[in-house]
């Protein structure tokens, strides 16, 4: 049976569009133009959320403004807040990596928002003649305007799900931190023995890093809460009403509840993509410092017995198809390659941001997915990382007093007490002859049996101290 099919007309003529579809001639064209990643549109549920508020609050201030006919408002907001409430989004079918600025998606939008719209009326999909996409739900609008402030408006959204993400795995590090407070180690500079720490100083670190992140976002959101509406083609307004930018925003911020703002240059705004690469750049340090805390996992947990072995990540699946009992990192190898993607979106942002010329940058569709990427990744990285790794953490304490017991960067501690020289001396000595510390001073009578138990006390070998002056000179 063939499928029922409607007429459509644009500038190249007229297409057969399926009677089914929301969308019209313009994102069927679009459809078949840009079939390049295979992720539609609707696959960034945020970016169609934006998109309804955009064409909500055109309406609405175009009404207020006497242009739009209030029962044509009413139904535009309806379509609007239908989608915006989850409906229609399997509509929204243009890669999202297309050529045109993002036309082809706006268009989408409009398309969709018009024939839902028509339905409400009580009129067929396509019956334009009622409520038309670009007269009616377009008004006073551009791609130029619509595009990037939807974009800055998902990002908003995407931002607040990273930062809580983010916020929920500094909480799993900050409780293995508590756990593990009491757990001496051995800490490590350039992969050799430093001096002693706690267990729990090293994941604290963890939980401070991301709370530093944390901070950075928010900051880099402010930039992102600025946005273009009322624009319309280069930032001069043209067939926009004086007074459709403010109301329009007014309208936005309702819809949405973010703090948004008019860019104080509209023509500046529309071509300029620096709060992105800026935006970007956060999420690339946010990626580095999530990639290097991985690394320490894999190499903390690494054996687990001819390796560090001193803690043990919860085994999530066999490790090997031939080494029976084998057991991999897989959770921080997956969040290290997450970490990877976001560098190279980062590249991509650049790029892209670098290429726009003149009045406008035609390259917003691939700084778009990059960032969305980057975003999703980077969310679904944190709670992985967080329910399936950090959580499950467990500590060795007996390798970890072993490796203690072990280093002769021990012997740093006592530098303040028996002076450089000496402690030099019993480090040579203890590697030379393979015993410990303890042993060599308490053989030198350096320190009595006392004096060294002081000395090496928990609390002492993890925090400052106030000593007296070295027994010897250097």
């Amino acid at each position: 049976m063939s499928q029922k099919m409607r007429i459509e007309h644009d500038l190249l003529g007229d297409r057969e569009v399926p009677d089914e579809a929301y969308y019209g001639v313009h994102t069927l064209r679009a459809k078949e133009n840009f079939q390049i990643s295979g992720t539609t549109i609707s696959s960034y549920p945020e970016l169609v959320v934006a998109l309804a508020s955009v064409k909500q609050a055109a309406a609405e201030a175009n009404t207020e403004l006497g242009l739009l006919p209030a029962e044509l408002r009413d139904v535009i907001v309806a379509a609007c807040k239908e989608i915006r409430g989850g409906a229609l989004h399997e509509q929204f079918v243009v890669d999202v990596i297309q050529g045109g600025a993002g036309t082809s998606t706006n268009m989408n939008a409009n398309e969709v928002v018009c024939n839902r719209a028509l339905e409400i009326m009580g009129h067929r999909r396509g019956d334009y003649q009622y409520l038309h996409p670009n007269e009616h739900v377009n008004m006073a609008q551009s791609t130029n305007d619509v595009y990037p402030t939807a974009i800055r408006i998902a990002t908003c959204f995407a931002i607040e799900e990273l930062l809580a993400a983010m916020d929920y795995l500094r909480e799993a590090f900050d409780a293995k931190a508590k756990e593990f407070a009491h757990l001496l180690k051995i800490g490590r500079t350039q992969l050799q023995d430093a001096v002693p720490m706690t267990l729990g100083q090293e994941f604290s670190t963890y939980a401070v890093m991301l709370e530093e992140d944390i901070a950075r976002l928010t900051e880099a959101s402010a930039l992102i809460r600025e946005v273009n509406l009322g624009a319309t083609a280069i930032g001069t307004g043209i067939t926009a009403h004086p007074e459709y930018a403010g109301r329009a925003l007014a309208a936005l911020r309702g819809i949405t509840g973010l703090d948004l703002s008019t860019a104080p240059n509209l023509i500046e705004a529309t071509q300029d993509c620096g709060a992105f690469v800026q935006l970007s750049g956060v999420l690339k340090r946010i990626a580095v410092k999530l990639s290097k805390t991985c690394n320490d996992l894999r190499l903390l947990s690494s054996g687990p017995r001819s390796g560090f072995g001193e803690i043990n990540l919860p085994p999530m699946q066999a490790g090997s198809s031939i080494m029976p009992g084998k057991v991999n990192p897989v959770i921080p190898e997956v969040v290290n390659q997450v970490a990877f993607e976001v560098f190279g979106n980062d590249l991509t942002v650049t790029f892209a941001a670098e290429a726009g010329q003149l009045q406008l940058n035609a390259f917003e569709p691939i700084i778009a997915s990059a960032l969305f990427r980057s975003f999703k990744h980077l969310t679904n990285g944190c709670m992985t990382l967080a329910d399936l790794c950090v959580k499950g953490i467990t500590a060795n304490p007996d390798r970890l007093r072993e490796s203690i017991e072990r280093s002769i960067s021990l012997v740093t501690a006592l530098n303040p007490i028996i002076g450089y020289k000496e402690a030099t001396e019993v480090a040579a000595e203890a590697f030379a002859n393979g015993t410990n510390v303890r042993e060599v001073v308490l053989r030198r009578k350096l320190m009595t049996e006392a004096e060294l138990e002081d000395a090496l006390r928990h609390e002492v070998l993890t925090q400052p101290r106030a000593y007296e002056k070295a027994r010897k000179s250097d």
